[in-house]
């Protein structure tokens, strides 16, 4: 194959890829604002929909494999199908970040928005669209380039996957011809790599850029949404001027029609938003959100236990345990060594350099590269060396972590524009500034990305810990890399065999095991840095 032809080639699969990228991220924009807004609204909702939604980031896209080929490659068999499975891979790795999107941007919505909407007698769907949707707007389009990051992570396993003795892969697309140049000619594959990389830029420069300064959170924050900020501005006044105490007595009086009128707005001005102001509910709720995690954990057990008794596979546990407390060591060796790594960059481009948006707009180019398409180059550079599965895995954690740990922090710019000012005012220096301003600076932002770092590591595993020349086992395909336990490798392995039973008692162990730590680390150390800020 000639140049011309090869690039030509390259420019074809990589269009077909964006295609399907783009369509996957279209379907999770949709859902993600549906889903994460109805959590928003409905606390019952929020309770199972948020920590649900938290294990499922977490979970690596793979383990979703069987029932995408069984049920949509059976159902839709070819090309159609193939491309649907692609598809609905790259939405379960695209849709939890814009759910959680949503879901901060209605909460953090100011009650007099929706009590204007109550006074007036919307409906919901009125609400949807004239309030909900248009406030999750801003901070869902933020969440999209993070999502589009996330979803290249999987593009080369999600075009080429293999089951036993099935092998699926798509016609065209940009993941599957890397994987293949990377094994056959290198050179070729360098070629491939400025293909991917130019249509990377392309897609910041002329969709993300303008979907961002379009709908950027600093530009609509003082916008008057629907004339909705003006007329809570006059609930407000209609509080301060004390209306709800002279309307109230009013009717307490028996007055005129007018003044019974004017004490049903102000006191519905007064309450607040439907669902928060029931003590009582909410004293039961509290107490179940409490003993919540202890209630899965045993359930998990219980149903993992009775399973594996009936399905006559507990002689598998041994071997998954093994598996998740090696790729759990992994994860957290990653982790401190990304800590070790942002922390000094963070600092750095924060309160010693001044050309942070120069280096956030380098880094954003270089975060987009999925450390999958890189995996030829770290196996060619690693695998002789000694350990040199592990120090592959290692990177490929690493990569995969370390820039949602550097975008978190820098990116909570509200509390640390505050904070560099009192900085320059006192001028404080060397170490005194690292105890007294930059880790207490750091802390929010470190807290939100190390979550996102440690749930994109354990996606990582499944190509980290196992990778062949087809993205994942299959009959016919060349191992690259292989740990000697880990989960990912485990679940891989499971999956070729088509031994169902073995892949769904890891997934249950992985599943509880998340659980547990997002509830009993991160969670009370979110708590902890929120508290410290009020």
């Amino acid at each position: 194959m000639d140049l011309l032809s090869l690039i030509l080639r390259l420019i074809v699969d990589t269009s077909a890829s964006w295609l399907r990228m783009f369509i996957a991220l279209f379907f999770s924009v949709i859902i993600g604002m549906l889903v994460g807004i109805y959590a928003a609204i409905s606390d019952r909702a929020a309770k199972i929909i948020l920590p649900v939604v938290d294990v499922l980031q977490t979970l690596p896209i793979l383990a979703f494999f069987p029932f995408v080929i069984f049920v949509v490659v059976s159902v839709l068999p070819g090309s159609i199908g193939i491309n649907t499975a692609v598809i609905f891979l790259i939405i379960t790795s695209m849709l939890w970040n814009i759910i959680f999107g949503a879901y901060e941007a209605v909460r953090t919505l100011p009650k007099e928005m929706v009590e204007v909407a109550d006074l007036y007698r919307f409906s919901g769907f009125d609400k949807l669209r004239k309030i909900f949707i248009p406030a999750s707007i801003p901070r869902v389009i933020e969440q999209t380039r993070l999502s589009w990051a996330i979803g290249l992570f999987y593009l080369v396993t999600s075009e080429i996957f293999s089951v036993g003795n099935s092998k699926y892969q798509v016609t065209y697309g940009i993941g599957a011809a890397l994987v293949t140049l990377g094994a056959t000619n290198i050179y070729y594959y360098f070629i491939g790599i400025a293909v991917f990389i130019a249509f990377l830029i392309a897609t910041i420069l002329f969709f993300f850029n303008p979907l961002e300064k379009r709908f950027s959170l600093d530009e609509t924050r003082d916008v008057d949404v629907m004339g909705y900020k003006r007329a809570a501005a006059l609930v407000s006044t209609v509080r301060k001027i004390s209306y709800v105490e002279r309307a109230t007595k009013l009717l307490v009086s028996g007055s005129t029609k007018i003044g019974r009128s004017g004490a049903r707005f102000a006191m519905r001005a007064r309450a607040p938003y439907p669902g928060n102001n029931r003590p009582v509910k909410k004293e039961r709720s509290g107490r179940f959100s409490r003993y919540m995690p202890y209630a899965v954990a045993v359930a998990v057990i219980l149903i993992s236990g009775y399973f594996a008794i009936q399905s006559n596979i507990l002689q598998y546990e041994g071997e998954v345990l093994i598996a998740l407390f090696a790729t759990l060591a992994r994860v957290w060796v990653a982790y401190a060594v990304i800590l070790l790594v942002a922390l000094p960059l963070c600092v750095y481009l924060l309160f010693i350099s001044g050309n942070k948006s120069r280096y956030t707009s380098t880094f954003q180019i270089i975060a987009s590269i999925p450390a999958t398409i890189l995996m030829p180059l770290i196996v060619i550079a690693f695998k002789d060396m000694p350990f040199g599965p592990n120090i592959v895995a290692f990177l490929i954690f690493f990569l995969s972590g370390v820039w949602y740990v550097i975008f978190g922090i820098t990116s909570n710019s509200g509390v640390l524009k505050s904070i560099i000012e009192v900085k320059n005012v006192f001028g404080v220096k060397g170490k005194d500034a690292w105890k007294r301003i930059y880790i207490g600076a750091v802390l929010p932002g470190l807290i939100t990305g190390s979550i996102t770092a440690i749930a994109a590591e354990w996606n990582a595993s499944i190509v980290a810990e196992y990778f062949t020349s087809s993205g994942i086992s299959g009959t016919g395909s060349t191992v690259i890399t292989s740990v000697g336990y880990g989960m990912g490798k485990l679940l891989d392995l499971a999956l070729n065999a088509n031994n169902i039973g073995l892949l769904a008692l890891a997934i249950i162990n992985m599943i509880l095991m998340i659980y547990l730590i997002n509830f009993f680390v991160w969670k009370k150390l979110y708590k902890r840095v929120a508290d410290y800020y009020k």
